[in-house]
């Protein structure tokens, strides 16, 4: 049992660094918000599809029809949450948004307690309300008037991201990452419907095809994947963790310093996160003596 607690933490880890250097790719980029959402949509859709068929080869349409209903569901809150993302940062400010996915743990927490009567030790949620507190922190920053729809968009995507999670974590027998590339095709036809079908410039051709051809997949299978191992609450958790290191990221390329009250809450959520990582591999090698 916490032979595959350790291997669910260090995949959804994994899947973390993948997608860190997705803030500083968007931010690179000049491209339209639903320009870039089509061909985030249209690339990971094709890496997905790949990345899927080298692994199952002929035995991939075997496995989508095993995800059954709850696949598409899966793909469906997939899309939807990147959805609710990228129109949440066009109509409010980033730190609006940001506050309301920070309770995307607790959100997974509620739901897998309520619809699957999962409960988490009293250690994890203590680690999720520190984390979530330093999040906060992290946004409090940038906090700002905005568009109501942007506040009501970043709650659909914080509860989309918990309930996909969830709905993984009630399959561990199904791969559910097979199902994301039905998403992501969805989430490209979505916004070529919007007028996002237009060609970028070489530049950001090329930023978007780094982040959507090589980071994003990786990290979306690793992060799908996770639930099938540990908690979704612990899988949104370990999010948190992109916050930090993304922001690092931006201020290292880009010389945007965060303010003081960010630097706090990223030092809160990372020392909160390599805690709770070394608190359960000591139980690992305990039980190994055992």
């Amino acid at each position: 049992m916490q032979t595959t607690r350790i291997k669910g933490l260090t995949i959804a880890a994994l899947g973390v660094l993948f997608i860190v250097p997705d803030a500083l790719l968007v931010k690179i980029t000049s491209v339209p918000p639903i320009v870039f959402l089509f061909w985030r949509g249209l690339l990971l859709a094709f890496s997905f599809w790949l990345i899927s068929w080298l692994r199952y080869r002929d035995r991939l349409t075997t496995e989508i029809r095993r995800c059954g209903r709850k696949g598409i569901f899966c793909a469906g809150a997939f899309a939807v949450s990147t959805l609710g993302f990228v129109v949440g940062m066009k109509n409010t400010a980033a730190g609006n948004v940001l506050v309301i996915l920070n309770t995307a743990p607790v959100i997974a927490a509620l739901i897998a307690w309520l619809i699957w009567k999962e409960t988490l030790p009293w250690r994890t949620w203590i680690v999720i309300l520190v984390c979530v507190t330093g999040a906060t922190f992290m946004a409090v920053g940038e906090l700002g008037k905005g568009d109501p729809l942007g506040l009501i968009m970043a709650g659909i995507a914080a509860t989309a991201l918990a309930s996909n999670l969830n709905v993984a974590r009630s399959r561990p027998d199904c791969d559910m990452s097979v199902m994301l590339m039905f998403g992501a095709l969805a989430l490209a036809i979505v916004a070529a419907f919007m007028g996002g079908a237009e060609l970028p410039s070489a530049r950001d051709a090329f930023f978007i095809g780094l982040l959507c051809l090589v980071f994003l997949p990786m990290a979306c299978i690793l992060i799908q994947i996770g639930p099938r191992y540990i908690p979704a609450a612990e899988v949104s958790l370990m999010l948190l963790l992109e916050t930090v290191l993304g922001s690092f990221l931006v201020w290292l390329f880009l010389g945007e310093v965060p303010p003081k009250l960010s630097m706090v809450g990223g030092v809160i959520v990372f020392s909160a996160l390599a805690a709770h990582g070394w608190i359960e591999v000591r139980r690992y090698r305990k039980a190994r003596v055992v």
